[in-house]
């Protein structure tokens, strides 16, 4: 009839390695899209953990999504952990966004492009290619940049995310 339990999970297991050296593959591959300016890059683990902050952050309206918006909130004083798109071109869109986080104190840092926008779900109108796109979710086609503001039921882990990402090492 089927499968016992332990041939399941015996080809379970085979299909995790797969799956992760087919994800190992698919990482080195956005490195390669990278743009000259993508540093501090935040690694494989630190943007899964930012895309799990964000995911929480935007079920709680505690994102502020897109250039205008997050250039509008560092302007007005807006404190948070800012996530940029590494694979942006032409990166003079967003180029002067570092500049004003360092002297407005925020942490900052690229992950790449795909990896931001795989993070939400549920868009209307634009595709979705895995359940991870950062701008899908947020109902935009094309979205660069992500603040991720501080609350109560995710204090922990944007505290950790806020350490991490402040410990990267920054360009010169």
């Amino acid at each position: 009839m089927g499968k016992s339990k332990k041939e399941k999970r015996e080809s379970q297991n085979l299909d995790d390695t797969q799956n992760s050296q087919d994800s190992k593959e698919v990482w080195e591959q956005k490195l390669k899209n990278m743009n000259a300016i993508s540093k501090p890059l935040a690694s494989r683990k630190l943007t899964k953990k930012l895309c799990k902050a964000i995911k929480k952050a935007n079920g709680l309206k505690q994102t502020v999504k897109g250039i205008r918006e997050v250039q509008k909130a560092v302007r007005k004083g807006g404190k948070g952990l800012v996530v940029f798109a590494g694979d942006i071109s032409p990166i003079d869109v967003y180029c002067h966004m570092p500049v004003t986080c360092e002297e407005a104190g925020l942490p900052y840092c690229y992950v790449p492009s795909k990896e931001v926008r795989r993070c939400f779900i549920g868009l209307p109108y634009c595709y979705v290619p895995s359940k991870e796109d950062i701008g899908s979710a947020l109902g935009k086609t094309c979205c660069i940049i992500v603040m991720v503001k501080r609350h109560d039921d995710y204090a922990d882990l944007y505290d950790e995310l806020a350490t991490a990402v402040s410990d990267l090492p920054m360009p010169l």
